[in-house]
């Protein structure tokens, strides 16, 4: 049985400190892949090293929402010819973020078509980020959908229901997080506990977010396996079940690491 951690971030403090043990306790858990996501351009370097260095690592490249006041010169063409790596696997992660507004919301929104862009241009996935956004994303990932299909997912899920039924329809994937595990997140777990099986990914967004029984702690990729079990008696399946559907899930979208 193996876990795929769809989203880590393994170059930030917390876990590059101590990166090559992070790993290990990973894989001694079961974790076979990790995606690292970088969030502003002078990472992509070091992410993409540390998946250059890691078999079982894959980087994306792109700019975080908080962050995109500081790239205005961000766009689709850099964030294409950047993917061109043969590590990197996806785009992002990009989005809207309004619960902090660190940047402009307008220059979010731009930010946020440029990957979509790329993720379009490029085939791999836009991996995306939203929070107290919900509408503003809805409405630009229909408006780029009907330019152009492209693939993506909603990382570390904790928007509304019908949110999720957009994104669903919309031909996205759902990834969920350690939050899933917390007390208080009643709504979260009635959507993830009806999210359709092919469409599932898990994550734990370390060093951020660790899932009980960890909680309060550095999050880290080995805790995928406990935020797996926790997801795996919500939904009444097994927890077999659930890894590898979520593994499979994750090497469809993510084709460019079959490959």
């Amino acid at each position: 049985m193996t876990f795929v951690d769809s989203h880590c971030h393994l170059n930030y403090k917390g876990l590059i400190e101590d990166q090559a043990s992070v790993l290990e306790r990973a894989r001694a858990r079961g974790v076979g892949t990790m995606l690292n996501i970088s969030t502003r351009e002078r990472e992509w370097d070091d992410v993409i090293a540390t998946a250059e260095r890691e078999a079982d690592v894959f980087a994306t490249v792109g700019i975080h929402p908080h962050e995109a006041d500081a790239h205005p010169n961000i766009d689709t063409a850099k964030l294409v010819a950047k993917a061109a790596h043969p590590r990197v696997i996806g785009i992002g992660e990009s989005g809207l973020d309004y619960y902090y507004d660190h940047s402009d919301r307008e220059r979010q929104q731009a930010s946020f078509r440029a990957h979509i862009r790329a993720s379009r241009e490029t085939g791999l996935p836009i991996v995306v980020h939203t929070r107290d956004a919900e509408a503003d994303t809805a409405r630009i990932l229909r408006e780029e959908m009907e330019q152009g299909a492209y693939p993506g997912v909603i990382h570390c899920f904790t928007a509304s229901g019908e949110f999720a039924d957009i994104a669903l329809d919309l031909g996205l994937y759902i990834s969920i997080s350690g939050i899933v595990t917390f007390k208080n997140a009643k709504d979260l777990q009635a959507t993830a506990a009806r999210l359709p099986l092919d469409r599932l990914l898990i994550e734990t967004d370390s060093p951020f977010l660790a899932p009980v029984p960890h909680r309060g702690k550095t999050g880290e990729p080995a805790f995928v396996a406990d935020t797996a079990a926790f997801l795996s008696g919500l939904r009444g399946e097994s927890i077999e079940e659930l890894a590898e559907a979520t593994t499979r899930n994750f090497f469809e979208l993510f084709a460019k690491a079959a490959a």
